[in-house]
């Protein structure tokens, strides 16, 4: 985290971290704005009094403060990546890559890599297919990027009880985008959300904690599918230094993710928008079918109306 600050003072970028109960009542790093409980709560943000403790949720508060501060570009981030000098270079919402067109799930993983590995959230069945080929190099307006980790990159409990790391991307390897039906999980480890897109940053709170930045991104895919737009994946511009974890404890938590993420993939595909809808408008219907299919727990709802009237407030409704 320091070196993230010091990154942040020389770009001239606003580093925002968000506290929970469990941090340091002291916390305190120079070139880092840190949001404690009592700072959300008192925040003016409807989302700052009803979001629960204890959740990797607290996030959504670090992202509003963001965009309440003017931010049109935020970052994400985990307190255990370390930057590589290529994380601070200006990123664009206009950005090439290699475009994939497929129809279901793709591990773009395996377009950075000869060697066996996965995202976390693909479903195993699909874990060892490989990709289609990349077409030519196109340039897109892409609403989220999705960088790599490199050492301990972000797959699932049975990849890490049962294949060895430290793992590292081929850093030559292009960018890709994907476009048509395809689908791939993205994370909240190195991800930039452009305007059009900072609504669909919401984490979903009623769900495992191993699902929630993978749900999130299975909406954020549904939505910017319906505005046109692909999901660019790029080459590792952090390497990953992972806490310490119970990967018993991981595995259960990805349970509902290997059995369900499939039939998410297909509810959402299916779901059909009114003409014109709003950002609003598509995320709550998103987020009903996620309701509905037992997959979120109801009380989502209350938190994602406080989200969405939160954005409202400070003027940012997508594209």
């Amino acid at each position: 985290m320091k070196s993230l600050a010091q990154g942040c003072e020389r770009a001239g970028w606003d580093f925002v971290v968000a506290g929970d109960s469990k941090s340091p009542a002291d916390f305190q790093i120079d070139g880092c704005r840190f949001l404690s409980l009592e700072d959300q709560r008192q925040s003016g943000h409807r989302l700052g009094q009803v979001c629960p403790e204890r959740s990797y949720t607290r996030k959504n508060l670090g992202y509003l403060a963001a965009m309440a501060g003017g931010a049109r570009v935020i970052v994400e981030t985990d307190d255990d990546n370390h930057p590589r000098d290529d994380f601070w270079l200006p990123r664009s919402l206009e950005a090439a890559g290699r475009e994939v067109v497929a129809d279901g799930w793709v591990n773009v993983f395996r377009y950075f890599t000869d060697a066996f590995i996965y995202p976390r959230g693909i479903p195993l069945p699909h874990a060892r297919d490989t990709p289609p080929e990349p077409g030519e190099m196109v340039a897109r307006d892409c609403p989220v990027q999705q960088g790599l980790a490199d050492n301990n990159p972000d797959v699932d409990a049975v990849y890490r009880m049962l294949f060895p790391l430290p793992f590292d991307f081929d850093a030559a390897a292009g960018p890709v985008i994907l476009g048509g039906d395809a689908w791939c999980p993205f994370n909240s480890q190195n991800t930039t959300f452009f305007a059009p897109a900072l609504p669909l940053l919401y984490l979903p709170a009623h769900c495992s904690f191993r699902m929630t930045d993978i749900w999130r991104s299975f909406v954020a895919q549904r939505v910017l599918k319906e505005m046109g737009h692909g999901i660019r994946f790029h080459a590792a511009t952090v390497w990953h230094e992972r806490n310490e974890h119970d990967l018993h404890r991981d595995f259960m938590e990805e349970v509902p993710g290997y059995s369900n993420n499939e039939k998410i993939r297909l509810a959402l595909k299916d779901l059909r928008f009114p003409a014109g809808a709003t950002m609003r408008r598509m995320l709550e219907s998103c987020y009903e079918t996620l309701i509905r299919g037992g997959w979120v727990g109801a009380g989502e709802e209350a938190l994602l109306a406080a989200w969405c009237d939160d954005l409202e407030a400070i003027g940012v409704t997508g594209a």
